[in-house]
């Protein structure tokens, strides 16, 4: 039985979903160090690999999206030796499988994704035998009767696939899939370079870093489809 939180569970800011994705990864990625103390989950959201937007969070802050969670059950303290260390319940108060909340855990990380990049992405969390076992996870958190949890965006003009969002932090902007009206509104603005820094404002990002994100992101899909192909090549002979 799945546990209920204790209100009405609000949209969440960029940051308080980024903290519950970095505590999923955490807890998979690197076992012996969860939960996570203050330190170690602030720098998890602030890490520049793998993360989309890269953010630039205070401790204070960590601390204050931590408090909100924990009022809707989503993160429980717990005292170490030293230090308060948090770990997350995404699984008991949504209710969702391991590999649904992997998923989830790495919209929230990475932003929208097609069905093979999140297979991809999600090899050090969860393995999924190819993008169709994805779809199928992500279609029960879309119809999920207590309300969706991800939503599959429109496909983008050039685009092979469609990507998914997860709604944690409410709908996702459909005319702007980068997300800034969405991200604005979470109280995390964009600064110079293409970081997004928690209460700060607005600075446009370089023209070249969007290039150059685009292009990571062009490449990304393509090894994803590629480690698909080889799958299926091996899987026949």
């Amino acid at each position: 039985m799945s546990d209920s939180p204790l209100s009405p569970l609000p949209p969440l800011s960029l940051l308080e979903s980024r903290v519950l994705g970095v505590l999923v990864e955490k807890e998979r990625t690197v076992p012996d160090t969860y939960p996570l103390s203050l330190n170690a989950l602030t720098a998890g959201c602030n890490q520049k690999t793998s993360r989309n937007p890269v953010i630039e969070a205070t401790e204070a802050q960590v601390l204050a999206a931590l408090d909100t969670l924990r009022r809707h059950s989503l993160v429980i303290e717990s005292s170490g030796s030293r230090t308060m260390r948090y770990s997350h319940n995404v699984k008991r108060v949504f209710g969702l499988p391991s590999q649904s909340v992997a998923l989830l855990a790495m919209l929230a990380l990475r932003g929208p994704q097609t069905a093979a990049e999140l297979r991809a992405n999600c090899e050090r969390l969860e393995r999924f035998a190819d993008a169709s076992s994805v779809e199928g996870f992500l279609d029960e958190m879309a119809a999920r009767p207590q309300g969706p949890l991800v939503r599959l965006l429109p496909r983008q003009p050039g685009a092979r696939e469609a990507r998914w969002a997860h709604l944690l932090g409410g709908a996702p902007d459909e005319q702007s899939q980068a997300g800034e009206a969405r991200v604005a509104a979470a109280g995390v603005e964009p600064a110079t370079g293409g970081t997004w820094v928690a209460g700060s404002a607005p600075m446009a990002a370089s023209a070249g870093a969007a290039s150059v994100e685009a292009r990571l992101s062009r490449l990304e899909r393509e090894v994803a489809e590629l480690r698909e192909m080889l799958a299926a090549l091996e899987k026949g002979r």
